[in-house]
Order: structure tokens, then C-alpha cells, then sequence
């Protein structure tokens, strides 16, 4: 099968979240959807929704009828899925076959090479709902794309035409590429909950309203000035605040069972005098009250970077967050 340098026929296999989003946008780009493999019931709404008129077919069937084979199943089942269908002849020469996973570059679709195919990874840094909203994200969305040298542009221009920005990501460097993003993302989405779970259970009717404005400014912040945005008791030096939060939190797990928050407000704590100290934000003193507060060793982690600890900076009583 030649590359048409026009219009291509684009089959999706894997219906969820991401893959009817992505074929809708290809499909907005001029691209025809010949096909959709949708398995469960959520699936084929979300196809019928996002994809209407696009037949649910059998995935061999999508694979022969496909110039481009958009593969938007789960990490885990990527390889077995690109195995199975080269065993049974299916990858065919010329043939685009791209895949949305994060954690993998192109070598998992090592069996579509190998039988003349184009192999391609287009990840979307983003999470979608599913929904229609989400092909306006992609105006400011960024995908991380991994292809051999001469495809590159190929792959580029697809995530172009869906209105996103693409970032080539290294063959070698995927796997931490995807641990960056997982780790802002979606331990970001357990933080709030967590939040919000104390917030209810103290009487807090509506813990979101609480936590949105905070969370917006904190985000935006970070974003535009790094780790110069830190405020807090740990920023500060405040380690007797820091000692009252870990009093709390522990008698709190005693009470609920809820263990996750105060194991998560430990580490992250640490991890952030760790981070600030380094930078000189957070005297060498200051550093190890915090992490006495923590009831953590220090570990040797080298704070060189940080005041000396006989001159240390007094925690400064301007903020109150």
C-alpha cells in the first residue's frame, strides 16, 4: 500500500477515551474513519457519539481496510495486540501504524516494521473525558511523537492536523517521558481527593469551591515560575507547623483507616525541603527541623546547596497559606 500524500482511510482500534477522541479529530482533518473496534458497551456509545456513521467492525477487518491503524488500547496490552496480528499476516507494506501509548516508542511495533509498515508513536499529553470537550483541549495540547528519522515528519503532521503541538520524544526516553507525565497528572488527581476527603469529613460542605481557586493559582504559578512559586510551612522553615500537620494526619489515619493521605503528606513534604533546600530557598537548619517534623532521617541527602546551617535563615511570618 502506498502513502497518499491527500486524504487517508484511518482505522481505530480501541474505542475508549482516547481513541474515539483522536478519531475524531483526524476525521475533522479530512481523513475518512473507514472503521472502529469498539468492545464494550461504553465504547460503541462513545464511537456512536464521537464517530457517527463509522461501522464497528472486527479488528483484522479495520487492519485490511486501513491506511492508517490508529492502536489507542492500554500499555499493557500494546504488544500482545501488535504480535497477534503480525502472526496472522495482517500488517500490510506501506501501511501507517501508529499507536498512543506513553510508555512505548516505536520498537513495540517492531512486527509492523518487520513486514514493511510505518511505524509511528503519538501520545497525547493530556487526560480526556471521552467527550466532545475534549477536541477543544487539543488546541493546547502537546503530543510527545517518536518515529525513525525519515517518518518523523509524517508523524508530526498528524498530530498537527489535530490541532495539537507535537514534542519528539527519544526511543530510550519514553518510559520516563511517561513517568513525568503520570506523576504530575495523575498523583495530582489523588492529592485533591485527598484533600477534599479531609475537608468533608471536618464539616466542609463544598471542598471544591475551597480547594479551586487555590489549586488554579498554585498550578498556574508553578507553571510560570517553577519551584520559585513555593509557599508554605515547608518553604518557610515553619517545622513546628509542619510537626502539628503530622500530629494531625497521624491520629486522622487512626481514626479513618486512611493511611494513603498521611503516608502521601510525609513523602511529599520531604521530597519538597529536599527540592528547596537545594535551590536555597530553605536554610540547612531549617532543612533538618522540617524533616525532624517529618519524623524522617535526612539520609545524608546533600543540602550544599543551602545556607550554612550556622547562619540560618529565620522563617519569615509574612505568609500565612
Amino acid at each position: 500500500m502506498a502513502i497518499k500524500p491527500g486524504r487517508l482511510g484511518v482505522g481505530i482500534i480501541g474505542a475508549g477515551k482516547v481513541g474515539a477522541v483522536l478519531g475524531a479529530a483526524l476525521r475533522a482533518a479530512g481523513h475518512a474513519v473507514v472503521g472502529v473496534a469498539a468492545v464494550s458497551e461504553a465504547s460503541r456509545d462513545r464511537a456512536e457519539l464521537l464517530l457517527p456513521g463509522v461501522p464497528v467492525l472486527e479488528i483484522p477487518d479495520i487492519v485490511e481496510r486501513s491506511e492508517l491503524v490508529l492502536l489507542a488500547v492500554p500499555d499493557d496490552a500494546l504488544p500482545g495486540l501488535v504480535s497477534g496480528l503480525a502472526a496472522t499476516g495482517a500488517w500490510q507494506v506501506g501501511q501507517l501504524v501508529a499507536h498512543t501509548s506513553g510508555r512505548y516508542g516505536t520498537g513495540v511495533l517492531a512486527p509492523v516494521k518487520a513486514a514493511g509498515g510505518i511505524p509511528l508513536a503519538l501520545h497525547p499529553a493530556m487526560t480526556f473525558t471521552g467527550m466532545s470537550l475534549d477536541l477543544t483541549r487539543l488546541l493546547d495540547c502537546t503530543f510527545g511523537v517518536t518515529a525513525d528519522a525519515p517518518m518523523l515528519p509524517i508523524a508530526q503532521a498528524l498530530v498537527v492536523e489535530m490541532g495539537a503541538e507535537p514534542v519528539v520524544i527519544a526511543e530510550a526516553d519514553r518510559v520516563l517521558y511517561h513517568a513525568a507525565l503520570a506523576h504530575s497528572a495523575n498523583h495530582l488527581v489523588t492529592l485533591v481527593a485527598q484533600a477534599a476527603q479531609i475537608l468533608g469529613e471536618i464539616g466542609v460542605e463544598a471542598p471544591n469551591q475551597v480547594l479551586g481557586p487555590l489549586l488554579r493559582a498554585a498550578l498556574e504559578n508553578a507553571l510560570a515560575s517553577g519551584e520559585q512559586a513555593l509557599t508554605g510551612p515547608v518553604a518557610r522553615g515553619d517545622y513546628g507547623t509542619v510537626a502539628a500537620h503530622t500530629q494531625a494526619l497521624r491520629e486522622h489515619a487512626l481514626d479513618t483507616s486512611a493511611t494513603d493521605i498521611v503516608d502521601a503528606y510525609l513523602a511529599l513534604s520531604s521530597a519538597t525541603a529536599v527540592r528547596a533546600a537545594r535551590r536555597g530557598l530553605l536554610s540547612a537548619e531549617a532543612y533538618l527541623g522540617v524533616q525532624a517534623a517529618l519524623g524522617m532521617d535526612d539520609g545524608g541527602t546533600d543540602v550544599s546547596g543551602a545556607p550554612d546551617a550556622q547562619h540560618p535563615q529565620e522563617p519569615t511570618t509574612e505568609e500565612s497559606d
